[in-house]
């Protein structure tokens, strides 16, 4: 997802997020530093890889995609992977109150999350995920070469900008 139009000539980045994931929250860093070097000639995309023994990183995904539907995906997403712990202490409540912290309508992500309007959405990022082999979170795709991110993020926005660097930017 991206919160924004396609960057026309941009290089894309997907990143394969479990937003109640402690390892996707210390991946924000390396997120935030690769936007600011490549601005626009960098187009992150969030994909959603809820994993199972996170309880509430489903109804997360779904809550980031109705952030993205009210313009503002990346602040929410950032929000959310910021407090993980306490997603997983106050569970789906906690997704309504930081969409209202953010001053997004809240009510209609408390109906977006009740009528399932984005779960086809994430249930398909979740399928390609898988069929290219994603099995854990962060995971990055760059330039067709996939990077693991959950065991260690050491060394990964180097070879994602070795990667960036190198590729001619595209029409996203």
């Amino acid at each position: 997802m991206s919160d924004s139009s396609p960057v026309p000539s941009a290089v894309v980045l997907d990143v394969w997020c479990d937003l109640q994931c402690p390892d996707c929250r210390s991946a924000l860093d390396d997120i935030r530093a690769l936007r600011a070097r490549y601005g626009a000639r960098l187009d992150v995309r969030l994909r959603h890889f809820p994993l199972e023994k996170n309880k509430h990183a489903f109804a997360a995904a779904q809550a980031a995609e109705e952030a993205a539907a009210q313009g503002r995906a990346w602040p929410y997403i950032e929000a959310l992977l910021g407090r993980v712990e306490e997603l997983g202490r106050a569970g789906e409540p906690f997704l309504v109150e930081v969409a209202r912290e953010l001053g997004l309508d809240a009510e209609e992500f408390d109906t977006a999350l009740i009528d399932g309007r984005h779960i086809l959405i994430v249930d398909a990022d979740q399928a390609e995920g898988k069929a290219i082999g994603v099995s854990g979170t962060p995971t990055y795709v760059i330039g067709g070469e996939r990077l693991d991110g959950g065991r260690s993020q050491a060394g990964l926005r180097e070879r994602i900008e070795e990667i960036a660097d190198r590729l001619p930017v595209q029409d996203t």
